[in-house]
């Protein structure tokens, strides 16, 4: 589908402004709702470019800015040294009910869109993943895709780093697609075990995917990006949120059959 992948939006939340980008269907209708969570450096090319795919195939994309109370809306950090110390201090200054109210206001806001179904997903990438995970906790949501979730197994997401995803995985209702690399020194096998055992026996209906593949192998600028494995995952992320969320109503005006003679 062609996108339109210029809108963005102030979406209220408790603690300001959160400014959020939309990319959709440029076809008029309405069609499912995707929250896209960003990696710690917010919302940047490759990110875009994950939101401009999953438009595509026929969604809302809503794409936060995850820092939004601690930094000027539209800032971009960079993939370098500086960025991740920069993001990963954002990442535990951040009080973990902010993250919280920040996906309530976002799925409100996807749910409000003339552009929207109402039905709801969410996927994320990295700290995007844990926030997934954590949105996912809200009941309208039906799927969610998390790719190499961190600080889930050692509980160390917002102010204090003592999360509780692991204590509150029973409120998770909708379907969840799991995504790891086995290479990840972010998530180590303890680590996946752990939360593996925990969805288990909480019940989760999820799937597991385990790639031969490092930390941001999806991500499509740097070293460690594995386009084959990338190009999996995406696949199965869109089969899930396909039938989970259902099609839109893309409206096309009908041609004229009539003939001029």
């Amino acid at each position: 589908m062609i996108i339109k992948d210029t809108e963005s939006a102030d979406v209220k939340t408790p603690t300001g402004s959160m400014r959020t980008y939309i990319f959709r269907p440029a076809a008029e209708g309405r069609y499912p709702g995707l929250l896209l969570y960003s990696e710690i450096f917010q919302v940047t090319g490759p990110i875009r470019r994950t939101a401009a795919m999953l438009a595509s195939h026929g969604f809302v994309v809503a794409v936060p800015e995850i820092y939004h109370e601690l930094e000027p809306a539209g800032t971009v950090l960079a993939y370098d040294e500086a960025g991740a110390e920069r993001g990963n201090s954002h990442k535990t200054t951040k009080e973990l009910s902010s993250y919280d109210s920040d996906a309530r206001a976002a799925l409100d806001y996807l749910t409000s869109s003339p552009h929207c179904t109402g039905k709801l997903g969410v996927m994320g990438i990295c700290i995007g993943g844990h926030l997934a995970f954590r949105a996912a906790m809200n009941p309208d949501v039906l799927a969610a895709t998390c790719f190499y979730a961190t600080d889930i197994h050692k509980r160390g997401l917002g102010k204090g780093m003592h999360d509780n995803s692991l204590d509150r995985i029973g409120e998770i209702t909708g379907e969840m697609l799991m995504i790891w690399g086995r290479q990840d020194p972010h998530v180590p096998r303890e680590g996946r075990v752990l939360i593996y055992n925990a969805m288990s026996d909480a019940g989760l209906h999820f799937q597991w995917h385990e790639f031969n593949a490092a930390h941001a192998f999806i991500r499509d600028e740097g070293p460690r990006y594995d386009p084959a494995a990338a190009q999996i995952c995406y696949g199965m992320a869109l089969e899930l949120f396909k039938r989970r969320l259902g099609e839109g109503d893309k409206r096309v005006a009908a041609a004229s059959t009539e003939t001029k003679h």
